[in-house]
């Protein structure tokens, strides 16, 4: 366990395809906000900010899928990002993906770990 982890939610929180949780992290000595999702299992967790301009994607709060359930998208703009690794996959994102936080689950939790992110 890292020392400067900190919980996001409880695994039963992030249903496949369903809605996100909201947490906030520190980058840059910024406060940025954040969300996690689960996709085909794997928990993801990126800054909420769209690639194109930065907005947040959520459409209500926490809802950060399209209909189908398989693409992130941007509320404002509609720019599709893959749930899986953040890439854009259409739209105005132009090749700018989301970025992704380091996150862990294990003993019923979800973790943000900030030791991990890169500078």
């Amino acid at each position: 366990m890292a020392a400067d982890e900190r919980l996001i939610c409880r695994t039963t929180d992030l249903v496949d395809g369903g809605p996100g949780v909201r947490f906030s992290v520190l980058l840059h000595d910024v406060e940025e906000p954040a969300f996690a999702v689960r996709f085909r299992g794997r928990v993801a967790a990126y800054v909420n900010r769209c690639g194109h301009v930065p907005v947040e994607l959520d459409w209500q709060p926490g809802e950060f899928f399209d209909d189908s359930k398989l693409y992130l998208i941007c509320a404002t703009h509609g720019a599709l990002y893959s749930p899986a690794d953040g890439r854009c996959l259409g739209g105005r994102c132009k090749d700018r993906g989301l970025a992704p936080l380091a996150v862990q689950e294990r003993d019923g939790a979800v973790y943000y770990i900030p030791s991990e992110q890169k500078p």
